[in-house]
């Protein structure tokens, strides 16, 4: 029996199975490899935003004392009666919050307004860190 292995029909010949494990083993190392030298897919998303503009708000449109943030019905925002975006409502909110003592700042959201821009407006004013904060006005919607 030198060399060769009993088979179950009891035939002598020799082994002829290929042993596949480390063959798989190979196999999957290199489906690892494979996969974590492919590059991840990014997906670019265009968006175009808003260009900062840094140029300091004009001395004359910030009250020492207090300001006023009125929301026309006509959603528009307006500081101190003049009509302003929201880039320049947040530079006159940090400018404000620098002075001291800080000005008190009222905020005066008409009944009509949209409350989305009320609550953007909030939003830019809470960010901005503003802490004499009032809201005037109230008792126009008390039949609300």
């Amino acid at each position: 029996m030198g060399g060769k292995v009993q088979t179950e029909g009891g035939e002598d010949e020799p082994m002829m199975d290929i042993n596949t494990t480390p063959l798989i083993d190979v196999m999957l190392v290199l489906l690892i490899m494979f996969i974590v030298t492919i590059p991840i897919q990014t997906h670019a998303v265009k968006i175009d935003l808003p260009v900062a503009d840094d140029t300091p708000p004009p001395e004359d449109m910030i009250d020492p004392v207090k300001n006023e943030v009125y929301i026309s019905p006509g959603n528009e925002v307006l500081w101190n009666g003049t009509p302003i975006t929201m880039t320049q409502l947040r530079q006159y909110l940090d400018q404000t919050v620098l002075m001291n003592p800080v000005p008190e700042l009222h905020m005066r959201p008409d009944a009509q307004a949209r409350y989305d821009l009320v609550d953007e407006v909030l939003a830019i004013t809470r960010r901005a860190e503003v802490t004499n904060l009032g809201f005037i006005g109230n008792e126009m919607y008390a039949n609300f």
